[in-house]
């Protein structure tokens, strides 16, 4: 929590410094908004099977530039194209073996220490925006949605118990590409964000007993514009 706290300071005195540069400058009539960002998000797990549950907070870490391309005289309308990094960790109690092929497995939440899947993601946003600025203003309200691709080019499985120690790179079983719905709503500094992945995490995944894995994710957080 304190980093989080130095994070959003930081943040917040930082665009009102670019703000208040902005002013001091010659207007320009051919303002960008809102090009980087950065999120944190808690991530939960959605469309969970029986005596599947999450423990713990999982986070989420998120950054990236879009590309702000307004569509109207106003520049209040915009479209936005971007490329940016995720980075997404879930605790629960589904353990996860690779070796030699994807093995699932619902554990009893009391019989482990620790055990968590996460993903390092390559993402493409999509954004339709509307705000209230203008060329002489830094705070403005904003809605912002869109969609999100994101390509995993990295992953990894911890699960350590008092019996068993499995530590997995690279999971087998996942979605390489995974894609949600996002909407980021706030003004000035404060913006809350939401993601819902439309394709589940893992790919065509069960259990040994047949049930069914199709768990979506749901990123819930804090997303901060800085230009």
């Amino acid at each position: 929590m304190k980093h989080c706290f130095f994070l959003v300071s930081f943040l917040s005195g930082l665009q009102t410094i670019l703000g208040q540069s902005i002013q001091s400058d010659a207007l320009d009539s051919m303002y960008r908004e809102d090009q980087l960002y950065v999120s944190v998000t808690y991530n939960a797990l959605v469309n969970l099977p029986n005596s599947m549950t999450q423990n713990s907070f999982s986070p989420g870490f998120h950054l990236g530039f879009i590309r702000d391309f307004p569509v109207n005289k106003a520049r209040n309308f915009a479209i936005g194209f971007g490329l940016g990094y995720s980075y997404n960790r879930f605790n629960q109690n589904l353990k996860i073996e690779t070796s030699p092929q994807p093995l699932y497995t619902i554990v009893d939440g009391g019989s482990f220490n620790k055990n968590n899947f996460s993903q390092h993601l390559i993402e493409f946003p999509l954004e339709f925006r509307w705000r209230t600025s203008t060329s002489e203003t830094y705070k403005f309200w904003r809605i912002y949605s869109g969609i999100k691709a994101g390509y995993v080019f990295a992953s990894k499985s911890i699960f350590d118990s008092t019996t068993e120690w499995i530590y997995s790179k690279n999971l087998k079983g996942l979605n390489a590409w995974q894609y949600g719905l996002t909407l980021s709503v706030g003004y000035n500094t404060w913006n809350g964000y939401i993601y819902y992945g439309l394709n589940p995490i893992f790919d065509k995944a069960s259990t040994a007993n047949n049930l069914s894995i199709e768990v979506n994710a749901l990123k819930i957080g804090l997303i901060f514009y800085i230009l």
